[in-house]
């Protein structure tokens, strides 16, 4: 009955149950599987919100029901899945909305030190399919996994159950292409396509809309292939101890659009989405309209060799005005680019390198290397980044002994962007400190370690928040513990400058305003709609609507040395954070200021 559905129809999922669950109960943590049994009211109440939206197809209340993740027993197991599975039948049984069972991955920790490993996770997932088969389940959905480990056995064992029924494979990618396990998209999708078993694929969760668009659309999706695009509403962010999404369904919506246009039949969301989301993105696809994407040129450097020059005094211990740079470290090994420009900035007058901590908790490599290296090739001061996500209090003290060996004298300290919640099984958050707590640390180790010649410690300063009062004295606490500068995000609003104006200054902080440049319309609504902390104006967004890429390009450049002049009276420097590695942006931006007179 899908597979005829599909033939002539685009298929709109539902989306998120998990975070939609944990929104509407106010709850930090939630396992909504269990209130199958506890909430069937609450849980039909969100299958019939999605399917008022506009889905077409709902999934089960059971992304997490397996006795390893739950810690239930099987009995117990089976009665939680028939009570899921009962709920949306019911539920979709009077719209003629089709029902998929949802069944996410296994956790294998813990399990990694046993012979039988991947007996018991067959097992196991074996048993969840009885459950779904012995109440006539015909569609499934296998979500978030990292590779096609497992599925040719229980596609397999469903077949064999039932010919007719429908299997869908989705994968978690993140937004360098690859998945949790380091899988490279495209293997993924030879190795699925090679499971007769198997009538769909497709990416869920992991990334927001415009990682999966920017993935899907360089790949060759065969003509007959019908895949699927289930994506995050965005990325996270922490807010009163809360992992919360921005609630975007009009972006979401327009960048589902240029999926839809990809060739991907099946469509909806996942954490974060709820059914706002899947309103506009039916009233999307049902009117047709989309704006075409503009294309983007990946940047092309020269091979350099690079040789070691003479090491810089600290430019943010004096009395002079700092120009500061954002790099990212790069994915790989291929350190060529960032040296590159790195060598560019110091050409332009740039003061200081910052450089990355593998931020949106995306590996990348470590910051302190990078930064060592090129302090030492380059002969530019630099500044690392170091966040508390990845590292307890032990690791972090290493590395900043090895950045000192190095040279190092400057890092800027920051708790971290979380890891998204689907990778929480496998990839765990430390956060034994958080960024006043390891600011505490550092100012400790400076008084005896390296008394001789201490770090500076840097801190991260967020105006384009509500409560700017607040924020502030967050600063003023960090200040206390031994941050001496701070560093803020973009600045794009008349709000955040007027906040920078209201902060008592003195000669023993110093406050460098962030800016990050434009490059884009999409660039704009990306950055306000997914990166957390970011604010932009929606007239600076719409100018930019309609731009080609030299337009787009100068109308950034102009837009934040206009931002530049306005801050330039609050603050003691200027952070230029590289758009999308396009350091001659940057580079043009400091131009400007230089001849304005502002440096």
């Amino acid at each position: 009955m899908i597979k005829e559905y599909l033939k002539d129809n685009l298929l709109i999922t539902d989306g998120a149950m998990g975070t939609y669950y944990a929104q509407l109960k106010g709850m930090t943590h939630a396992s909504p599987e269990l209130a199958n049994l506890t909430e069937p009211e609450t849980i039909a109440q969100i299958h019939t919100s999605y399917i008022n939206a506009g889905a077409k197809l709902i999934r089960t209340n059971t992304f997490t029901a397996n006795s390893l993740s739950l810690k239930i027993s099987k009995p117990e197991l089976g009665k939680l899945i028939k009570a899921g599975f009962d709920i949306a039948k019911v539920t979709a049984a009077a719209k003629g909305v089709f029902v998929a069972a949802d069944i996410g991955p296994i956790p294998e920790t813990g399990l990694e030190q046993l012979d039988n490993e991947n007996d018991i996770i067959l097992d196991e997932y074996k048993f969840i399919i009885d459950a779904f088969l012995g109440e006539g389940a015909d569609i499934f959905i296998f979500e978030t996994f990292s590779s096609t480990n497992y599925l040719t056995t229980i596609a397999n064992y469903i077949k064999q159950h039932n010919p007719a029924a429908y299997i869908i494979a989705l994968f978690t990618m993140n937004s360098d292409g690859f998945s949790r396990r380091g899988v490279r998209i495209e293997r993924i999708i030879e190795e699925v396509k090679n499971i007769a078993e198997i009538d769909s694929y497709g990416f869920n969760c992991g990334a927001g809309p415009t990682h999966l668009y920017n993935a899907v659309k360089t790949l060759d999706l065969g003509q007959d292939d019908v895949v699927a695009i289930l994506p995050n509403a965005g990325y996270p962010e922490i807010k009163n101890e809360r992992t919360v999404y921005h609630h975007n369904p009009g972006y979401f919506a327009e960048v589902m659009q240029h999926i839809e246009q990809v060739g991907v039949k099946i469509l909806g969301g996942c954490c974060g989405t709820t059914p706002a989301h899947i309103k506009e993105l039916a009233s999307a696809l049902k009117s047709g309209m989309v704006t075409p994407p503009a294309n983007s040129t990946p940047n092309k450097h020269a091979g350099k060799t690079y040789s070691q020059s003479n090491q810089s005094p600290s430019p943010i211990n004096n009395k002079k005005f700092t120009i500061a740079v954002e790099l990212d470290p790069p994915f790989d090994t291929d350190i060529d680019q960032i040296l590159h420009h790195a060598w560019l900035c110091k050409n332009a007058g740039v003061d200081i390198i910052t450089i990355a901590d593998s931020p949106m908790a995306k590996p990348r490599m470590d910051s302190i290397a990078v930064a060592a290296k090129i302090k030492r090739e380059v002969g530019i001061e630099t500044m690392p980044h170091i966040c508390c996500r990845d590292k307890n209090s032990n690791a972090l003290k290493s590395s900043l002994l090895a950045g000192y060996m190095e040279g190092l004298r400057h890092v800027l300290v920051v708790t971290g962007d979380p890891v998204p919640s689907i990778e929480k099984d496998e990839v765990k958050s430390v956060f034994n400190l958080n960024s006043q707590k390891l600011i505490e640390l550092i100012a400790e180790l400076n008084k005896d370690v390296f008394s001789k010649d201490p770090y500076l410690i840097g801190g991260a300063l967020n105006l384009n928040v509500i409560n700017k009062p607040a924020e502030i004295a967050r600063m003023y606490k960090k200040a206390g513990k031994g941050a001496t500068f701070f560093l803020t995000q973009p600045i794009y609003t008349a709000e955040a400058i007027q906040g920078l104006s209201t902060i008592q200054r003195s000669e023993s902080v110093k406050i460098l305003a962030g800016l990050m440049p434009l490059v884009s319309y999409r660039n704009a609504q990306f950055l306000n709609n997914e990166i957390p902390g970011i604010s932009i104006p929606a007239e600076h967004i719409q100018k930019f609507n309609g731009l080609d890429t030299t337009a787009a390009h100068n109308l950034g450049v102009d837009l934040a040395t206009d931002i530049a002049y306005k801050a330039k009276a609050y603050v003691d420097g200027f952070y230029l954070i590289t758009p999308l590695n396009k350091i001659d942006i940057v580079i043009r931006v400091i131009a400007n200021l230089t001849k304005g007179s502002l440096l």
